[in-house]
């Protein structure tokens, strides 16, 4: 299996993780969903969030996560699969309000965004139950705590 991760880094920040531990991330959420894969993921800062969560999902104000899944303008499987943006104070934020280790809330939003790249989605409950519990078994795997214990 070959997995390429573009690691951008736009905001730097103490709290954010090395380029190791997202690709392993990466690594975990892919799974052998995919023999080969390459995607963007991209560390920025409130404004840049806060602008693409405008033009992109219509949404006020700056979000953890955005996934923007590449799509091919011939169906065809490529081993492209999008793009990440991932907030680093936004991040860190949650993770001191929900009172959860930083690492393990930059591995989730990871492997969430992934997850989305690939497919999944939570936009009824059949399908969040889905995703939550893959991204549970994911992070546990991981020797992360379970994302949703304390939500």
């Amino acid at each position: 299996m070959t997995i390429h991760v573009d690691i951008q880094v736009a905001c730097t920040s103490e709290d954010s993780p090395d380029q190791d531990s997202i690709q392993r991330w990466v690594n975990a959420a892919i799974r052998d969903e995919r023999e080969t894969t390459e995607l963007s993921v991209r560390i920025v800062d409130t404004q840049e969030s806060r602008d693409l969560n405008e033009k992109y999902r219509g949404a006020s104000g700056p979000t953890n996560v955005l996934s923007f899944p590449f799509e091919a303008p011939v169906p065809e499987l490529l081993p492209l699969i999008g793009d990440l943006v991932i907030c680093a104070p936004v991040v860190a934020l949650e993770a001191q309000q929900q009172q959860k280790a930083i690492e393990a809330h930059w591995a989730h939003m990871t492997i969430h965004g992934v997850l989305h790249l690939l497919g999944y989605d939570h936009q009824n409950e059949h399908d969040a139950e889905i995703m939550e519990s893959l991204e549970t078994d994911i992070l546990q795997g991981l020797g992360f705590p379970p994302p949703y214990i304390s939500e």
